[in-house]
């Protein structure tokens, strides 16, 4: 099986020269690949100066995450897409359980390995930490990441289990899969982008497998942190987005209905937190999901919807006010 590594890139030179290296290191018959979102900096002389084994496919303008990952891709031939952070530093070996699983499991399409924190390596990395799960209302949350609740690695999360999303930060997708789902949704542009292709993925009959053998560290927040308003607006926006598509009507509108109270309810703590910037966020994502309301909806599966897509009822009511901290204390609840 040829499989593709592929770094998204804009403007992050930086972590180009930091991260790059591990990953040219340790990724033997792999083809490394950087998508260049029109990079403004000195990305692309750096690559070609350093790395001319490197493939480069430059990109016209700034299409985000979606849109970068949709057009870079069409120009790379693998059975296997790894999508990779620019800002990731791999270890040794992870990419052998990775195939080893593709190999095996011919019903698995999605891998993600174990995301650990690159500046506290003894814990979990917020984005995507041992695999995402989303609840009955539609809030993603991980093992071992519970909102801003990070835990630390001890070892419970080294096994290997079905999980119905994987990060965007290490994501491995068989490539005729990515195709025939019509890759990400561009008007996401980023942020949860991966939670609807996983959804979708599921809907139609895709298995999403976690592989804690495999593990890398991420430094997160090198695009958008989460003191941003512009990641407030575009989490809550593409949450609601991925409601409208993902599931059947009887359920998909007392769902938002119930997020929209929910979201208001959070843009008030946002303001009572002095962060009118954040609260201001979440009423244009409001604003921009009512516009964009029938768009989405004329995108919804027509394959048979995954009724069974939750594995608890409410991550907002077990931890804000259960105080559920730990991914396995909260399944047993």
């Amino acid at each position: 099986m040829k499989i593709a590594i592929v770094i998204l890139n804009w403007n992050g030179v930086t972590l180009l020269k930091e991260y790059l290296p591990s990953v040219v290191a340790l990724s033997n018959n792999a083809d490394i690949w950087v998508i260049d979102n029109a990079s403004s900096d000195d990305s692309i002389s750096f690559l070609k100066e350093n790395y001319p084994q490197i493939n480069i496919a430059e990109l016209a303008k700034n299409y985000g995450f979606a849109g970068g990952y949709n057009r870079g891709l069409k120009q790379i031939k693998a059975d296997i897409y790894c999508l990779l952070n620019s800002d990731v530093k791999v270890s040794e070996d992870w990419l052998q359980p990775i195939m080893e699983l593709f190999q095996n499991r011919t019903d698995i399409s999605i891998i993600q390995p174990k995301i650990l924190d690159l500046k506290k390596p003894e814990y979990f990395e917020y984005a995507g930490a041992a695999g995402g799960f989303i609840d009955l209302l539609g809030y993603p949350f991980c093992r071992g990441r519970i909102f801003q609740s990070i835990e630390k690695d001890e070892g419970q999360y080294n096994d290997e289990i079905d999980i119905f999303w994987a990060t965007g930060a290490c994501m491995f997708i068989r490539t005729d899969v990515f195709k025939k789902l019509g890759g990400f949704d561009e008007d996401y542009f980023a942020h949860q982008e991966e939670v609807d292709l996983c959804w979708r993925a599921q809907n139609k009959g895709h298995k999403i497998r976690y592989c804690g053998e495999s593990k890398v560290y991420h430094l997160g927040g090198s695009t958008l942190s989460n003191m941003n308003p512009k990641k407030t607006f575009l989490n809550f926006r593409n949450s609601l987005y991925s409601i409208t598509k993902n599931l059947p009507a009887s359920k998909a509108f007392p769902i938002i209905f119930a997020r929209l109270i929910l979201d208001g309810i959070a843009a008030a703590r946002f303001l009572l937190q002095l962060k009118p910037l954040h609260c201001l966020a979440v009423l244009r994502a409001h604003f921009s999901f009512y516009s964009n309301f029938r768009k989405m909806y004329k995108r919804r599966e027509k394959a048979n919807f995954l009724l069974k897509y939750y594995s608890t009822t409410s991550i907002v009511w077990k931890h804000f006010v259960g105080k559920v901290n730990n991914f396995n204390i909260l399944v047993k609840d």
